[in-house]
């Protein structure tokens, strides 16, 4: 197993000197008041990824998100109209505020194909692209123009076959609020790969304790030590880990690393199950034969460093997603739905070009059953984490320079609420993030 040194000029966070290298103050994932500012500053603003385009496979297609990230009780409907134009509405019917579409139990998000849709309340009618069609009755009601009474639209744009959101009318486009990263990651074949495994879990930690876990490998020798055998895990707790590279984009950052252990040039590095079904936590061993995976032909923004031995590239789209390339061929991606100012919904989706056959299918099953127990490690800590922090005994923590990415998210987080309450003039001359707003701020918070 190859281990690589810092690069030559230096440290990794020199390269970044606006972040320093103080401890970091992690207020922010303790202080109510913080939380109730990050929704409308972060997730009320930024753009926001609700899954990919497969999910909406022919026109009337459709599901619903519940984005308690971006406040209490808000829903949204992701619809592909009769234009095959993927568009998003807040799930209200204009009559009296019913959510539109839901089944049984209407905090459970749904899918499914349609015409029109209708509610369920008083049978007003929506068509695909949000217009009011049907009012029941419509000679009760007073002046009523069904033009003024349309669903009310989410932005909705496309990057990569992934839909995002934003509840932000003034917002950048989102190529533009992607940047370079995605940028350098057109062209990849996401579009290949549609056999999916999802996971969920709802965690009692502040959103970017789980991003923090990822965007590190400080910890994977110690935490993850059993995902290896024995010799192998040694040899990782001796020596350490260290990522191939690490860049920051704006408000988005990435790390590439080593981990292309798929097929391992020895097999008896990796577990019996493994050798058996010839895949584990690197994915499968056999690669798909599709374009665009190859060394050669993977777009610029992957594997930056160009390492013979690179296995995965991890992109922090700002605020809450993760998408991890793997080189033999399969993607991931990560969620985090805060839900409190210590809660939040962690979400996992693996994606793999369809098996052709049932050894395939083992193969894809048996990566997904072990990422799942892999981030679940990561999981672990983070309640525990969570409680003492809540304590408030110590707030500011030191970071290594392999914790570069962390000092990144959370000064990216504050940086957003600063403006905000700028913006809102809830300010009172502190510019480090760290003021406490007054209890007549905290009214302004949620206009």
């Amino acid at each position: 197993m190859a281990f690589f040194p810092k690069p030559a000029e230096g440290s990794w966070t020199e390269h970044w000197p606006d972040l320093g290298t103080e401890p970091v103050d992690y207020t922010d994932s303790i202080d109510p008041e913080q939380w109730r500012l990050e929704q409308q500053a972060i997730f009320r603003k930024c753009w926001l990824n609700v899954g990919r385009v497969e999910k909406l496979p022919k026109k009337g297609s459709y599901f619903t998100r519940e984005m308690p990230s971006a406040g209490v009780g808000t829903s949204v409907i992701i619809v592909r109209d009769t234009d095959n134009e993927v568009r998003a509405f807040y799930n209200m019917c204009r009559h009296r505020g019913n959510k539109l579409v839901w089944n049984d139990y209407p905090g459970e998000e749904v899918s499914g194909t349609c015409r029109q849709f209708t509610c369920k309340y008083h049978a007003w009618r929506y068509s695909l692209k949000g217009d009011l069609t049907f009012v029941q009755q419509e000679g009760e009601f007073f002046d009523l123009d069904k033009a003024d009474y349309g669903l009310v639209p989410v932005r909705c744009e496309v990057w990569e076959g992934f839909i995002f959101i934003n509840f932000d009318d003034a917002a950048e486009p989102l190529i533009d609020y992607l940047g370079d990263f995605a940028k350098g990651l057109e062209g990849y074949p996401f579009h290949e790969m549609t056999e999916t495994y999802s996971y969920r879990a709802e965690v009692n930690s502040n959103w970017k304790l789980f991003i923090d876990a990822f965007v590190e490998f400080y910890h994977a020798p110690i935490l993850h030590m059993k995902q290896a055998v024995k010799e192998e895990a040694d040899k990782l707790a001796g020596y350490g880990f260290e990522a191939l590279a690490y860049d920051i984009k704006g408000r988005h950052s990435m790390v590439s690393s080593w981990g292309g252990m798929s097929p391992p040039k020895d097999p008896n590095m990796v577990k019996p199950i493994e050798r058996v079904l010839h895949s584990g936590l690197f994915g499968p061993w056999d690669r798909p034969k599709i374009k665009g995976i190859l060394p050669e032909e993977l777009p610029p923004a992957v594997n930056p460093s160009r390492h013979h031995a690179w296995g995965q590239d991890s992109f922090e789209f700002f605020p809450n997603f993760t998408l991890l390339l793997w080189a033999p061929g399969w993607y991931l991606t990560y969620h985090y739905w805060p839900t409190g100012v210590d809660t939040h919904i962690f979400e996992c989706t693996l994606y793999f070009v369809p098996a052709t056959n049932t050894r395939e299918r083992l193969a894809h099953e048996m990566a997904a059953v072990t990422f799942k127990e892999y981030a679940f490690q990561d999981a672990n800590t983070l309640e525990a984490t969570q409680t003492m922090i809540n304590t408030r005994v110590v707030k500011d923590f030191p970071l290594c320079d392999q914790e570069i990415l962390l000092r990144h998210l959370h000064k990216t987080a504050w940086d957003y609420v600063n403006a905000y309450k700028k913006e809102k003039g809830l300010t009172n001359g502190s510019d480090n993030g760290k003021a406490s707003t007054t209890a007549s701020e905290k009214d302004a918070i949620n206009v």
